[in-house]
């Protein structure tokens, strides 16, 4: 009991310590960083931000929020814990998520960019909207396992987060709306598309002959699934991976409840491909070559294997180097070192 004592007021600490970097320049927010630039090329976002207007204190707000492990039960794990920065925020070298407690989830952790357009969230989809889609962690009991009016409670009680909600929102009385909003605007501003292939696409850069017949070969045999620009088309696929017996995971046919659907996941975007690493719903492959290794082999043989996955090709060591030569032009710097989305936690 003394100890998980001592863990909740430890985070109760952080974050009024935390708040106070926030204030420093190096973490300021201005009206200009919270535009919505939307990407040459790119397709209309399914999210707008109609009834969330940015403004840099609510996206100050959400940026706080996602830091701070005061969003889980015993304020140990924050939305950073498994989403990290260095890996586009996803969870660099973990097969799967991990919670508090040292719980284990049964799914890798996804990537966190240009989710404002994306119609569903979760590898199965079963969040639809993207301010709710936080939800999704917060209350899964083998992740941050907490409820969304105890977080507004402990917000409630942080004079730090009742100044920085007032300032948000012109009301010193918290809501689980208002915390929803703030973390979607953070979360919504993570756009991915200043890396080599976007300049290249757009004229600012050149490949080299081995990235650009990697390009081919990508439209020939990926881009079905994962198209451009997103790199995903947002379905749900069987992509032929055997199933591991011991996470039990149906996919998408827990949520329809159709026989359809066992075993398909959501295509997931290839954008900054080389950060996400561990690959697919489970994490089972390391290398990018694992991957294209296994749709040139035994994918197509697996039962309910979606079709595009059985015209793939058998495909060549070079085709292979090509390909992954390519897929190393999807690595966005721009975003990656984006100041605005540094952990205010952590003083610069």
């Amino acid at each position: 009991m003394q100890k998980k004592q001592t863990v909740v007021l430890l985070g109760i600490l952080v974050s009024v310590l935390s708040l106070s970097f926030a204030d420093s320049g190096y973490f300021s927010i201005s009206e200009a960083d919270v535009k919505l630039h939307l990407p040459k090329g790119f397709p209309k976002p399914v999210y707008k931000f109609k009834s969330n207007e940015l403004t840099p204190q609510k996206f100050v707000l959400g940026r706080m929020l996602f830091n701070d492990p005061i969003l889980s039960k015993d304020s140990s794990t924050s939305c950073a814990s498994c989403h990290q920065r260095i890996a586009a925020f996803g969870h660099i070298d973990h097969t799967l998520s991990h919670g508090i407690y040292g719980m284990i989830g049964k799914r890798n952790v996804p990537a966190l960019q240009n989710l404002i357009w994306k119609d569903a969230y979760m590898w199965d989809g079963s969040i639809t909207h993207l301010e709710q889609q936080s939800l999704g962690p917060i209350s899964n009991p083998i992740e941050m396992d907490e409820s969304i009016d105890h977080i507004v409670m402990k917000l409630k009680r942080n004079i730090g987060y009742v100044r920085l909600f007032h300032e948000a929102y012109g009301n010193a009385d918290i809501s689980k709306d208002m915390v929803l909003k703030s973390l979607t605007q953070f979360v919504g501003l993570m756009i991915s598309a200043d890396a080599r292939y976007d300049r290249f696409i757009n004229g600012k850069d050149t490949f080299s002959i081995q990235e650009k017949r990697g390009l081919a070969l990508f439209r020939a045999n990926c881009a079905s699934c994962h198209k451009e620009p997103l790199f995903t088309d947002n379905t749900y696929r069987n992509n032929g991976l055997a199933e591991d017996t011991s996470l039990r995971d149906k996919g998408r046919a827990g949520i329809s409840g159709s026989i359809e659907d066992e075993h398909k996941f959501k295509v997931p975007s290839l954008r900054n491909i080389e950060m996400t690493y561990p690959y697919m719903h489970d994490g089972r492959y390391k290398r990018l070559r694992d991957i294209l290794n296994h749709y040139s082999g035994t994918a197509k043989t697996v039962s309910g294997v979606d079709e595009d996955v059985k015209k793939i090709p058998a495909l060549s060591d070079k085709d292979k180097t090509d390909i992954v030569a390519f897929l190393l032009t999807l690595t966005d710097k721009t975003f990656l070192h984006d100041r605005r989305f540094i952990d205010p936690f952590v003083k610069q």
